[in-house]
């Protein structure tokens, strides 16, 4: 499918732009949804940039059918589990009914053109909550923060579009990082915070809950999936992870040692206001479909994931 036409929703954030630059290396034409007031990030030049906002159904709708995309990837989303529960209403509409009629709008317009439009959704290991992992496709969905639920309904709504001929998929994304990931995200927080310490620029680290572990992988690789997912002839959902899980403080240890700062302990505290409420204490997946099935697997090791980040922000 290379040289599709792809229309990409939350294209500023740090999966939209990698995801841009490979289908763009790949001789693809990239339509990017960017909010009004939103900086273009990473964004390629080569994009075709649309202001608007997936929550606006009609005008998404109207796009789309000008458009007319081969593939639509939709990443936009309140990305934030803290934010999710200060602003419950608006993570219910952007991450939850703006997927569902997007799905819809693409259903729409294969209808009116005849021509087959493959959906990927990026749906989140949050929609299996504090289920014991490590979870696969089969995992029973049972979301405990309204981030998570917002995405169980979108990703439901998946599986019920496939039921009405659109190729569909959810891929279910683990943590996955890199030097594009926002500040207010824990990893980018840690990391920032670090290269600050090493030139002498902060004194402390303070976070929430250290002990808390998660699978955490290498963005532009979970990226790669998404489009392996998008153009697999069996439309299907995948678990996007590298199975291993490491602790916060794990992810503290490796961003002080890609700093050459050993005795670390004495620089970082834990506030007990920055530990969230319903947090899963440990998440993990089981990407076992998706290495069968897509031929893909993470291939960058969890301390090189922390260490580019740190020699970015050291940079």
């Amino acid at each position: 499918m290379g040289g599709a036409r792809a229309f990409v929703t939350g294209i500023g954030g740090q999966d939209g732009s990698y995801l841009a630059e490979q289908l763009l290396a790949e001789g693809g034409e990239v339509h990017g949804l960017l909010l009004p007031d939103e900086p273009l990030g990473f964004t390629p030049a080569a994009v075709t940039v649309h202001r608007g906002d997936v929550s606006d159904v009609a005008a998404t709708r109207a796009l789309l059918r000008e458009v007319e995309p081969d593939e639509v990837y939709n990443l936009a989303a309140v990305s934030s589990v803290a934010r999710s529960w200060s602003e419950p209403e608006l993570t219910s509409l952007v991450n939850g009914h703006a997927a569902a009629a997007l799905l819809e709008s693409a259903r729409l317009c294969q209808e009116a053109t005849g021509r087959q439009v493959r959906v990927v959704q990026a749906s989140s290991a949050e929609i299996f909550g504090d289920a014991p992992g490590p979870h696969d496709e089969s995992t029973p969905i049972r979301p405990v923060n309204p981030y998570g639920a917002a995405k169980a309904f979108a990703h439901l709504a998946v599986g019920v579009q496939r039921h009405r001929d659109l190729h569909a998929v959810a891929v279910i994304l683990y943590n996955h990082e890199s030097p594009r990931r926002p500040r207010h995200f824990v990893t980018r927080k840690i990391t920032s915070t670090v290269a600050a310490i090493a030139r002498g620029e902060a004194d402390t680290l303070t976070l929430g809950n250290l002990e808390a572990r998660r699978d955490w992988g290498w963005a532009p690789e979970y990226v790669d999936a998404m489009v392996r997912a998008a153009r697999h002839e069996v439309a299907q959902d995948y678990v996007v992870a590298t199975g291993e899980t490491h602790s916060v403080r794990d992810f503290v240890a490796a961003a002080f040692a890609a700093a050459g700062i050993d005795d670390w302990e004495g620089l970082v505290e834990s506030d007990a206001a920055l530990v969230r409420a319903a947090d899963a204490a440990v998440s993990v997946g089981d990407a076992s479909r998706a290495r069968r099935d897509l031929g893909w697997a993470p291939a960058t090791t969890f301390a090189e994931v922390v260490a580019r980040m740190v020699r970015a922000d050291l940079a």
